[in-house]
C-alpha cells in the first residue's frame, strides 16, 4: 500500500487518475467558460497553456524569421540575431519550467498545484509570445 501511496503523488496521481478513468468525450465537453470541479479548472487550465504554447511557436518562428533577414543584411561581424534568439529562446524554456514548479508549492500536495503551474505556464508564455512579437517587429524601421 505504501508504494502506491508514493507512486500517486499528490497534485499529480488525482489528476491522473481522472485523465486515465474518465472518457475523453467527457474531458471535451468541459466547458471552460464555467468549470465547476477543481479537475475541470485543472483541464480548463492546461487548455489555456497549450492556446499559449500554440502561439509561442507562431510567434517564434515569425520572430526567428525576421532575425534571419537580419543577419542576411548585416555585415559578418555584426551577425547574430538569429543565434541569440535561439539561445535566448532555450534558456526561457527551462526558467518557464521551473519558476512554474516553484509557483505550484503555493499548494504543494493539494489538488491546486497542477491548475497553478498551468495557470503559470500561460501567463509567461503570453508574456514570452508579446516579447516575440515585439521583437518581430522592430523598431519600426
Amino acid at each position: 500500500m505504501r508504494q502506491c501511496i508514493s507512486f500517486l503523488r499528490p497534485g499529480t496521481g488525482l489528476f491522473l487518475a481522472f485523465l486515465m478513468f474518465s472518457p475523453a468525450s467527457a474531458q471535451n465537453n468541459v466547458n471552460c467558460s464555467n468549470p465547476v470541479s477543481q479537475m475541470e479548472m485543472t483541464l480548463c487550465a492546461e487548455r489555456d497553456w497549450q492556446a499559449a504554447d500554440a502561439e509561442l511557436n507562431t510567434a517564434y518562428k515569425v520572430a526567428m524569421a525576421k532575425m534571419r533577414e537580419m543577419d542576411g543584411y548585416l555585415p559578418d561581424s555584426l551577425k547574430g540575431a538569429a543565434d541569440a534568439l535561439r539561445d535566448a529562446q532555450r534558456a526561457w524554456v527551462p526558467y518557464r519550467d521551473k519558476a512554474c514548479a516553484a509557483y505550484g508549492f503555493l499548494a504543494r500536495g493539494g489538488t491546486l498545484e497542477p491548475q497553478l503551474i498551468y495557470v503559470c505556464r500561460a501567463q509567461l508564455t503570453s508574456t514570452r509570445v508579446n516579447e516575440l512579437n515585439e521583437l518581430a517587429g522592430g523598431l519600426g524601421n
